[in-house]
């Protein structure tokens, strides 16, 4: 049998349909483990490649969608990535040798290799090198390293498919050519209804970066259906020189009693396979949906076309996008500007009202801007509860007061393409400071039964804000110009697992952060001690006063918010001997704090609780203009 390498170049080949949707119509149920039927239910998955051999299909995939440590893991399993994938590869290899051996035709095997399923950064947790060392574990068991089960069961090639990121296809890429440098590897992206990858790139952009990554070949696969896989295939056909591949979903799926049913027809896949030979396809087939009779239709269709006429192939891959790089931070916002200048920042924090009417708290960030305050904060939906958003309340407050506001803008309640809406619109109405935060999970607030959403954390949202500063959006698309922000990032000197905090916060600091913004500091010691361990990561730090009102605050503070509280602090608050002594005490306290903080950091942010903003300015007095009191 020729190498599979060879066969590209002379001809369009037909690959297998889909795996999960024939299992599932066998009685598997859907939340179950399909990889794993390699090794519990063998006979099984053998019988779905013969189907698929029988039907025409000249290429098999192995049962292995989903067989890498991190998605095993979900199922209890992780320790079996090197049996199922192995397992996989033999199956499929047994079935195209019985083929072989009844002399009914040639056929290759492909090791199917899916998304991890988590977000890698700079978006996510997982780090790339992690990433790369599950892609590259399974793929070195379907390549049959240290295979165990016997001799010929790697596989003939490698599909990387179904990517929902770039930066995922190029760590499975960089896996496969270290453990396999010899296999020939195709990656498929899978692309939305506007024909873009999910990680927004345009198809034509990730064909060049698959291209100059070192694939074999490339394609589109899943996604919403054959019209928009031949869409997208054809704007990679001008991008790349390399041999494409396109096996869409047999459409969308419908809920038909309480079934998912895929609707396209075997002659509309039969259709779609003429119009993709004749658009310069060379590897066709099926995704979700597709079952032996569209393959079977699909190869009568393929048979009819006349395969001497030469496919046309693109010529240079486009240019890649232009970025446009932000202004000087000095440039983008008086809060850049003093940064830049070295200025002490005297910021406060306001909390946006439960209703409509924010009336009380743009009069009270006049009040603060009149005395000298350089930017309000406002919060986020502050400890979960709903409240009118921050982005109203900053954009009111600057229209009304002409003072600089720093939006609070948290992960919780957004997925990426809200967070990208939500900035370019932040940007073009003005607001210039974002403080990024990954948000109070929603059981803290009074709505403890909403849902979260975190498609990313605080660092990934610095990242993107990054790239919106400089022209890109999530998918590295130019967008025209650069949202122009400062960036922001909290930090918690007191926080319970300070390694992890400090390991965050340079994480950030390399994502973009500009500045940080410290929860309130009660405990010097604390804070001194973190700023010496990131002294390595320096950016500029503005401390956190606030002023307490009470012993029960101080109580919520240390028991509630889990806010590191000296014992002295507490004893004051407990010997104030009414509401108006203990306010007054917190207040010195705020006071006494700030003056020690002042010389080791480059600001302060004092919060004003319950909107006691003659509390605030009390605090934040001794840094004001001459006067300002």
């Amino acid at each position: 049998m020729r190498p599979f390498s060879e066969i590209f170049a002379d001809r369009p080949v037909l690959a297998d349909g889909a795996m999960g949707t024939l299992l599932n119509s066998r009685g598997i149920f859907i939340h179950r483990c399909y990889d794993e039927l390699n090794l519990s239910n063998p006979a099984l998955i053998l019988s779905v490649h013969q189907e698929y051999l029988q039907a025409g299909a000249e290429i098999v995939e192995t049962n292995t969608f989903g067989a890498n440590r991190f998605r095993l893991t979900r199922h209890g399993i992780g320790d079996k990535v090197r049996d199922i994938n192995t397992a996989g590869a033999h199956l499929a290899r047994q079935a195209v040798e019985y083929l072989r051996a009844r002399q009914a035709g040639e056929a290759w095997v492909a090791g199917s290799v899916g998304p991890l399923g988590v977000r890698l950064e700079p978006l996510g947790k997982t780090g790339l090198d992690e990433a790369r060392a599950a892609f590259a574990e399974q793929i070195g068991a379907l390549a049959g390293d240290g295979d165990q089960i016997g001799e010929n069961t790697g596989v003939d090639l490698l599909i990387i498919e179904t990517m929902p990121a770039l930066n995922e296809a190029h760590e499975a890429l960089k896996a496969a050519r270290e453990v396999a440098p010899d296999l020939p590897v195709l990656v498929m992206v899978t692309v939305d209804e506007e024909g873009n990858c999910l990680d927004g790139s345009s198809p034509a952009h990730a064909a060049a970066l698959l291209s100059e990554w070192g694939a074999s070949a490339i394609g589109v696969n899943c996604s919403t259906g054959p019209t928009n896989v031949l869409t997208a295939i054809e704007a990679m056909r001008g991008a790349t020189t390399l041999p494409l591949a396109a096996m869409p979903n047999a459409g969308l799926p419908r809920a038909v009693e309480g079934r998912n049913i895929y609707l396209c027809s075997p002659e509309y896949m039969a259709s779609f396979a003429r119009r993709a030979v004749a658009a310069g396809v060379q590897m066709v087939g099926g995704c979700c949906g597709t079952t032996p009779n569209h393959i079977r239709a699909m190869r009568s269709a393929m048979r009819a076309i006349d395969t001497q006429t030469p496919i046309e192939v693109g010529g240079a891959a486009p240019a890649a996008e232009t970025e446009t790089p932000p202004a000087p931070l000095a440039e983008r916002s008086r809060i850049g500007s003093l940064l830049t200048a070295k200025k002490f920042l005297t910021l406060v924090d306001i909390a946006p009202p439960k209703g409509i009417d924010c009336s009380s708290e743009v009069e009270g960030a006049a009040f603060l801007g009149n005395l000298g305050v350089h930017a309000i904060i406002v919060g986020n939906t502050p400890r979960s509860t709903a409240r009118m958003s921050a982005q109203s309340l900053c954009i009111q407050i600057q229209q009304h007061t002409g003072i600089e506001t720093i939006l609070h803008y948290t992960c919780r309640d957004r997925n990426l393409l809200s967070i990208q809406s939500d900035l370019l619109g932040a940007s073009s109405i003005g607001l210039r400071n974002i403080l990024c935060l990954t948000g109070d999970p929603p059981r803290l607030g009074n709505y403890p039964d909403a849902t979260a959403v975190f498609d990313v954390d605080s660092i990934g949202l610095v990242n993107i804000v990054r790239g919106l500063n400089h022209g890109l959006d999530i998918g590295s698309n130019a967008i025209g110009a650069s949202t122009n922000f400062t960036i922001g990032v909290a930090a918690n000197p007191g926080a319970p697992d300070i390694e992890n905090e400090l390991n965050r916060f340079r994480y950030k600091v390399e994502a973009g952060a500009e500045y940080a913004i410290t929860q309130p500091v009660f405990d010097l010691r604390l804070l001194e001690s973190f700023l010496e361990r990131i002294k390595d990561h320096r950016i500029p730090v503005i401390a956190g006063i606030w002023p307490l009102t009470s012993l029960r605050n101080a109580e919520f503070m240390k028991n509630d918010l889990r806010v590191s509280m000296p014992e002295e602090t507490m004893l004051r608050m407990a010997q104030a001997d009414s509401p108006e002594a203990a306010s007054r005490e917190g207040i010195r306290i705020a006071q006494e704090m700030l003056e020690a903080v002042r010389p080791l950091v480059d600001g302060v942010q004092v919060s004003a609780p319950f909107g006691r903003y003659v509390a605030a300015a009390e605090v934040i007095g001794s840094v004001l203009p001459p006067g300002a009191m």
